[in-house]
């Protein structure tokens, strides 16, 4: 069975697939970026969890990453806004990723623009995803 951290993050991963952009998981940055834009989970770090006595439980703030990529010649800008807004979206139509976790927090991306020789430029960010959930051992 699977832990709970792995459960929510599987839920964040399946929240983001309905979107135009390629979602993946903890996958390494494909040689191309689709038209419609790239987005990579990766886990990130669960944190320190605050813990509460009588039932024992532990309270994480787990803060998950997604690298988003757009790559155009023109409209960069408007497209990767277009995506950071369409995960925004996605992320405020369930909060709590159907239950599983008490509240899920998008932080503001700091964008760059990156250059690449011989082809169209890049703007990409990272995303951290704050996932709000309780379990009852730090490996449960």
């Amino acid at each position: 069975m699977p832990t709970t951290r792995e459960t929510v993050l599987a839920a964040l991963h399946a929240r983001l697939q309905p979107l135009a952009a390629l979602t993946l998981r903890d996958e390494v940055l494909p040689e191309r970026i689709p038209a419609a834009g790239l987005i990579i989970l990766r886990d990130g770090q669960p944190g320190e969890p605050e813990v509460t006595l009588s039932p024992l439980r532990y309270h994480y703030q787990h803060m998950a990453e997604l690298e988003v990529v757009v790559q155009a010649g023109t409209g960069r800008a408007s497209a990767f806004d277009d995506l950071t807004t369409a995960i925004g979206t996605a992320l405020e139509a369930d909060r709590t990723l159907g239950g599983l976790c008490d509240w899920v927090e998008p932080e503001a991306p700091a964008s760059v623009d990156l250059p690449i020789e011989g082809a169209v430029a890049l703007k990409a960010a990272v995303i951290t995803v704050v996932l709000h959930y309780t379990t009852t051992g730090p490996l449960a």
